[in-house]
């Protein structure tokens, strides 16, 4: 239980006190009353004794009586209504509630840390009122009335005489059959005669007359003159007197409402209309006896006249209590009480209660109490029997005609008033009200055995329940507390004499005992024992009672030892129902709160949705509509696991309640919508227009758009491209004011600074909402919620700063969406719009809607509501407008060490953009853009640009990762077909009829990569677009042709392009915009080239020059048939160098058709020639010699678009390429240059084109698709492929865990690098005549032509004493000698071919090999010898004849 200001020590004491009858003359009355106080009330702040107080019990032992208090009331003779004290004891409740600025106590308990009011006043309050209003009974005489005052007035006529009627009076009301109310302790009951006199008004010499009088007729000690009154009530405000009355009648103030507004007689009030309950008494209510006000008739707990008494007062709808209370204390809080009595007059009160108490009661409660003492052990002196037998002639008044049966049922017997037994209850009372609780106890336990044996069971409960109490108040506490005896007398109460008044007194009581002994569980137990639901009290549910016991059973629970916080919270739930139940909206409210305290936030997902509903309609009817608002918006944001039946209850009533709260304040701001959730961090926001759709031919840029996901690595692409183009606008160097272009914000993206936007075009902001519900939601009217702040054109701010957060459509122009549903539990994302019309500083708040549900789709009421058929637009049961701001939190800082130790957010600005100043706007479309490819096929096609905005655009360039893939054509590109039909036969390159002489010799054109935008240096990657006039007018459009060619792998492209351009007008925010396009193209095999070169062995051309060479090329379709082709036809071979050139087709076969089908392959071969002279390039001209080798009877111009195009954007992504360049220190320098200059011997520039037609069957319809191959050949000897070859994984191999040794390999260079530093070659007669009869030696003249390869000089050294050793050679070649000089020096400058001119001498006729001698080379600036290697593999044959 909570904490009580009383301990039980003082409490059971104050709540038993000696009960004391007060009957006023009118004229005494009316002196009180100038008081607005009857005289019972003005006595009741001094009702306590100050002093101790000694008595002598009957063995006569003195007896200490501490703290005596006593009750005087006016008499009432009709006992109080049972449905008066349930409306008091609810406004009692309901007027005291918890402090405003109260601090509650914190308990901690496990997880929990609880805020707990520690003290429940209400409790208490309560529990005094009903104590006190208890009505009298006939089974106990604690509160039967021991004496009574009489009271007249001095300022009466005949003061005596009037005494002797309220005596007769007294009598009558007490012995009179027709009164069964009030109750009398004893017979002969003490009369003391109080003489009231007004100080003010009254005579004093004739009171005092008066009472000297009284004191010879009723002796000193039964009478008193009491001076009231010692100024009069107008000089009140002149010194302010304290009111010790106010706290006392506040709590029963509905007494004090009938009691004191229209003088003496109100009590009387109400005459008519409850005489029905008044008649009980046998008089007629405005009948006077003797001149007496018949004031004492009814009970000042009568019902009001207007409320009919069959009513439920504890139904809510019923009880206004709080409103009454309210009302009530208003009209008390403006009445002085004591108005007209001074300090002095309050000290003559309580003198005056201490002489009645001293001199009148106590001695009367002795002599009682010592005569009932004397009869009982007289009887006790007989015989039982005897005794048995006068109880039975005692009890002549029980009811016979009863079986025993019955009064077993009811409450037992019912005894006379003179029965043995009740004189025993009398003295135990008498004992319990003077504090002599030994005595008490055993009286009490005396009767207890003689109600039990004669089964009265009211009375036996009675007893035993104050033998409880006595035994626990004992002092020194000699026996423990019985409480079985209290469990006893509750069940008793309340199963056997159906009285629950009684046992919610037991329950009280010894709850409290117990409470008193921390014996938490067990009062615990009691408490909730009596709070079942099926306990009525006078046939209605006692709610308030239950409410009560349950709250104080919950403060039991927390309090124990190890608090079980569960089980409080349980029982504040319960308690918190019956308060509602009881009407007592606050108190449910406050435990229902309580009780959140503990299920909140740990998994109780249900019942904290109970408890909130029960929250938000308990505010709701105490209009703390933000309170209801706050508990409804609990229940549906947190992941709700109710029904969807229940889910749409719960919506409409937080919809319902919002209504409201907008209604009370309309013009105010937007409230917070709690639903639907809205995922801030995934806002997406958008700059610029949606993409047009493609429209036939016509497909637009794919740009950038909110459909696209997110990805990274292209982002990271798309970032390059634009700042390799911006790098090249700026002469190759990124400024530092540079930030990639964003145009889709998200959380990936860099938020950090403010993004810009462009006046007039539109700003789309995407909101990714979520129903956690499992009912529809329906949003209307949703737009953003935005505030802008307007700048002028020079950047400054307007003089006035405007903030406008809604309207002004022509600053701001705001999309409203009519319609958004929102399925049960279904993500939804949201597009709004905003189309700026002004520069300045935009800020998007959140958005602004109608939130509602669908009408139809949940049950309403139980019943199923069929959904009705909507045309297009939903039926809404109800909604509210409100809003919900977008706040995204920026990304994580994780820069310095402060930022690493601590947790600190970065900014996110996506929703703040910044309205700059109107910029250019492109479009592009593609027409006739193909979708599949073969590889390497050309295809034209036209790219449209369109200029939409109002300013001119200029500086137009694209930039691609693959710029091999297109081509806008050369600069020198003359023949621009005007649109894709106008080519001849619809072919992409540029042709030229021939004549089929020149068939195989090649036809020799010139081109620069200057002219096709390859030039050192420069960025191959961007591409500038040939705009005419370089500029493209607002609203202009222009077509260019550009030609694809299908990547060299299979399989699916996707190429980026990205579009640059700048406005005419240089912008200070925007320097540049862009525009992506995404091309995806599916590429399917064609032909496989192959090529090696090899040197030719005759050194001399026709110009008599060396280093002729041959060029084999071989064809191989790859296709598979699956794109329909049918045969591709070589239609063209060309080369491209700047240092050689075909000449001629050497043809292997006579047989001129290049054709091939399916899997078929092709050889071809071809002789190469250096460039003549003035052909050569010299290294910075970067002109290109083309020569054309014609399969067909049309050449193809290779020099031109696009055919050279292509092969120089083949080249530069070949240059690219990187080449792994070793590290060497400065002593490897020489050995190094040296090994590149023998390395560059055998290194060819040499660039073949492959030109193909391939014939597709499609649809029946035949078609002529066209291609090229490049192979570039680097390297003598080494083979050349069209297309990139799959690289064999490395087999595994085991890991080494030692570290491996720095092992520098020499350089030194191979062996087929020095083959090709010097060529040799043997010039001869392939057979000699040599009549060797004639002449025994044979000699033949032989010329010996060394070649320099390389670009340095070269010392060579040949050595002609080598002899084959092998024995195979000696056998098939035999032996010969050469003659002459054996050895050789010579010096052979770059490129220089020299011949010597040997002899070789033979003896006899045979086949010999000439290709003996050994030569040894060095380059001239170099110390190290390599010996060149001798082409063996073709050997010098020569045939030496006889003749």
């Amino acid at each position: 239980m909570a904490q009580c200001v009383q301990s039980v020590q003082e409490l059971i004491p104050d709540s038993f006190v000696p009960c004391v009858a007060a009957l006023c003359s009118d004229e005494a009355e009316r002196l009180t009353r100038l008081n607005h106080l009857s005289f019972a009330e003005l006595l009741k702040p001094f009702s306590r004794l100050t002093s101790e107080v000694h008595m002598r019990d009957p063995n006569n032992q003195l007896h200490v009586i501490k703290n005596l208090k006593i009750a005087v009331s006016n008499i009432i003779t009709q006992p109080p209504h049972p449905g008066a004290i349930r409306k008091l004891l609810n406004d009692v409740v309901s007027g005291s509630q918890p402090a405003e600025g109260l601090v509650a106590n914190v308990i901690t308990a496990g997880d929990y840390d609880l805020n707990i009011s520690a003290t429940t006043p209400w409790f208490e309050s309560y529990r005094e009122t009903f104590l006190q209003s208890m009505p009298a009974s006939d089974h106990e005489f604690l509160n039967h009335y021991l004496a009574c005052m009489l009271v007249a007035s001095s300022s009466e006529a005949e003061p005596v005489e009037q005494f002797s009627k309220l005596s007769q009076e007294q009598h009558r009301i007490q012995h009179n059959s027709d009164y069964s109310y009030p109750k009398w302790f004893i017979p002969n009951t003490l009369k003391y005669y109080v003489l009231l006199h007004d100080v003010s008004a009254g005579d004093e010499q004739r009171a005092e007359s008066i009472y000297e009088e009284m004191k010879q007729k009723y002796g000193t000690q039964g009478c008193y003159l009491l001076k009231i009154n010692s100024r009069t009530s107008n000089r009140a405000s002149d010194e302010q007197i304290p009111d010790p009355w106010s706290q006392y009648l506040q709590k029963n103030s509905i007494q004090n409402q009938e009691s004191y507004e229209d003088g003496p007689c109100t009590i009387t009030s109400n005459k008519s209309s409850d005489s029905n309950l008044l008649s009980l008494d046998g008089l007629d209510n405005e009948v006077k006896v003797d001149g007496l006000p018949n004031n004492f008739r009814a009970h000042p707990l009568q019902l009001d006249s207007s409320s009919d008494p069959s009513n439920s007062i504890d139904g809510p709808d019923h009880v206004k209590s709080a409103s009454s209370l309210h009302e009530t204390k208003k009209a008390n809080t403006g009445i002085i009480h004591g108005a007209c009595l001074t300090l002095t007059d309050h000290d003559r009160i309580r003198q005056f209660i201490q002489e009645f108490t001293f001199r009148g009661l106590l001695p009367h409660i002795e002599k009682t109490i010592r005569q009932l003492n004397d009869q009982l052990i007289s009887r006790k002196g007989l015989s039982r029997s005897l005794f048995s037998a006068t109880k039975k002639w005692f009890s002549g008044s029980k009811v016979p005609e009863k079986s025993i049966n019955e009064l077993k049922n009811t409450s037992g017997l019912l005894y006379p008033p003179e029965a043995p037994e009740l004189q025993i209850r009398k003295m135990a009372d008498l004992c319990f009200l003077v504090q002599h609780y030994d005595l008490a106890y055993s009286c009490y336990h005396t009767a207890k055995k003689d109600f039990l044996n004669d089964q009265a069971m009211l009375y036996a409960a009675g007893a035993l329940e104050m033998a409880a109490v006595s035994a626990f108040l004992q002092p020194g506490a000699p026996r423990p507390y019985p409480a079985h005896y209290m469990d006893t007398a509750i069940q008793t109460y309340r199963d056997i004499c159906k009285n629950m008044v009684l046992a919610e007194r037991c329950v009280l009581l010894s709850a409290e005992i117990l409470k008193s002994q921390s014996k938490y569980s067990e009062a615990a137990a009691l408490l909730i024992r009596l709070t079942s639901e099926q306990n009525t009290w006078k046939g209605m549910d006692s709610d308030l009672r239950s409410a009560l016991l349950l709250e104080q059973a919950a403060h039991c629970f927390i309090n124990m030892k190890s608090p079980m916080v569960r089980k409080y919270a349980f029982h504040m739930i319960l308690a918190g129902h019956r308060f509602s139940k009881a009407g007592q909206k606050k108190h449910a409210l406050r435990c229902y709160c309580q009780a959140m305290q503990v299920y909140k936030g740990k998994g109780w997902s249900l019942a904290e949705d109970h408890i909130n509903f029960t929250i938000g309609r308990q505010s709701y009817t105490l209009r703390q509509l933000d309170n209801a608002v706050s508990a409804f918006r609990h229940i549906l944001i947190n992941e709700s696991k109710q029904s969807a039946a229940q889910q749409g209850a719960f919506l409409r009533e937080y919809l319902y309640v919002y209504k409201n709260v907008s209604q009370l304040s309309p013009d105010g701001p937007l409230p917070q919508l709690p639903l639907p959730y809205i995922n801030s961090s995934a806002t997406r926001v958008f700059f610029g227009h949606d993409r047009r759709p493609a429209d036939g031919e016509k497909q637009a840029a794919t740009h950038v758009s909110l459909d696209q996901e997110y990805d990274s690595e292209s982002s990271q692409q798309w970032r390059e491209l634009e700042e390799q183009v911006v790098a090249v606008v700026n002469r190759g160097v990124i400024p530092s004011t540079f930030h990639p272009t964003q145009y889709c914000l998200n959380s990936y993206s860099d938020n950090s600074r403010f993004p810009l936007a462009v006046v007039e075009e539109p700003v789309t902001v995407e909101v990714a909402f979520r129903n956690p519900l499992k009912v529809p939601l329906l949003l209307t009217d949703l737009s953003l919620l935005w505030k802008f702040q307007p700048k002028d054109s020079s950047g400054k701010d307007n003089e006035e700063v405007k903030e406008l957060v809604t309207g002004e459509p022509e600053m701001i122009g705001t999309e409203v969406i009519s319609e958004f549903l929102i399925n049960s539990e279904e993500s939804k994302v949201a597009r709004l719009k905003l189309f700026p019309h002004h520069i300045g500083e935009l800020h998007i708040l959140g958005v602004v809607y109608n939130l509602g549900t669908i009408q139809g789709c949940v049950t309403v009421d139980g019943i199923d509501a069929l959904p009705r058929c909507h045309t297009g637009k939903h039926s809404l049961s109800m909604s509210v407008r409100g809003r919900q701001d977008l706040e995204i939190q920026g990304p994580r800082l994780n820069n310095t060490k402060e930022e690493k130790t601590s947790i600190k957010y970065g900014p996110d600005r996506r929703l703040d953009p910044i309205i700059t100043e109107e910029m250019p706007l492109l479009e592009v479309f593609f027409i006739h853009f193909p979708t599949g490819l073969l590889c390497g096929e050309i295809r034209k096609a036209y790219v449209e640009f369109v200029n939409v905005s109002k300013c001119p655009l200029t500086g137009l360039k694209v930039v691609s990762k693959r710029p091999e893939f297109f081509t806008f054509g050369g600069n020198t590109a003359v023949l621009t077909p005007l649109s894709p039909s106008a080519s001849e036969n619809c072919s992409a390159y540029k042709t030229v009829v021939t004549d089929s002489t020149s068939v195989c010799t090649a036809l020799i054109s010139s081109a620069s990569s200057v002219d096709f935008g390859i030039g050192i240096g420069s960025q191959p990657e961007v591409i500038p677009v040939p705009l005419p006039d370089a500029v493209l007018l607002p609203g202009a459009s222009v077509q260019l042709p550009m030609w694809l060619r299908g990547p060299d792998e299979e399989g699916v492209h996707e190429i980026n392009f990205l579009f640059y351009y700048e406005s005419v007008k240089k912008q200070p925010k925007i320097r540049h915009r862009i525009l992506r396009h995404t091309a995806v193209i599916c590429t399917s095999r064609s032909l496989n080239v192959r090529a090696t070169v090899c040197r030719s062995n005759s050194l001399e051309d026709e110009e008599g020059r060396g280093g002729n060479m041959l060029v084999f090329v071989d064809v191989e379709n790859t296709n598979t048939s699956e794109a329909g082709v049918k045969e591709f036809h070589i239609v063209q071979v060309s080369s491209s160098s700047k240092h050689w050139k075909l000449q001629k087709s050497v043809n292997l076969s006579e047989n001129k058709d290049a054709k091939l089908a399916s899997r078929e392959k092709g050889k071809f071969c071809f002789k190469a020639i250096r460039c003549k002279e003035k052909e050569v390039a010299t290294q910075f001209s970067e002109k290109y010699t083309f020569a054309d080798i014609i399969f067909g009877n049309e050449q193809i111009i290779s020099s031109a678009s696009p055919c050279a195009d292509f092969f120089y954007r083949s080249l530069s992504s070949e240059i690219k390429k990187p080449q792994a360049q070793p590290s060497v220190h400065a002593e490897k320098q020489s050995i190094e240059d040296a090994v590149r200059l023998i390395q560059k011997c055998s290194e060819v520039d040499l660039n073949i084109v492959v030109l193909w037609k391939a014939y597709v069957v499609e649809d029946s319809k035949q078609l002529i698709l066209e291609g090229q191959h490049h192979v570039t050949l680097h390297t003598i000897g080494k083979e050349a492929f069209s297309c990139p070859q799959k690289q064999e994984p490395p087999e595994m191999e085991l890991l080494k865990f030692f570290r491996p040794e720095n092992t520098t390999v020499p350089l030194r260079p191979s062996v087929e690098q020095l083959s090709n530093l010097i060529k040799t070659s043997l010039h001869y007669p392939e057979s000699f005549n040599h009549p060797f009869h004639q002449k025994s030696l044979c000699l033949v003249p032989v010329t010996l032509l060394l070649s320099n390869c390389s670009k340095a000089d070269v010392d060579v050294i040949v050595d002609l004493r080598h002899k084959t050793t092998s024995p195979e050679a000696l056998e098939i070649h035999g032996s010969f000698t050469w003659l002459g000089q054996t050895q050789y020096k010579l010096q052979l400058k770059s490129q220089e071919i020299h011949s010597l001119q040997l002899k070789a001498c033979f003896v006899h006729t045979g086949v010999y090999n000439l290709g003996t001698p050994r030569v040894f080379a060095k380059l001239s600036d170099q110390v190290t010898v390599f010996e060149t290697s001798q082409q063996n593999s073709m050997p010098a044959l020569i045939i030496i004849n006889n003749v």
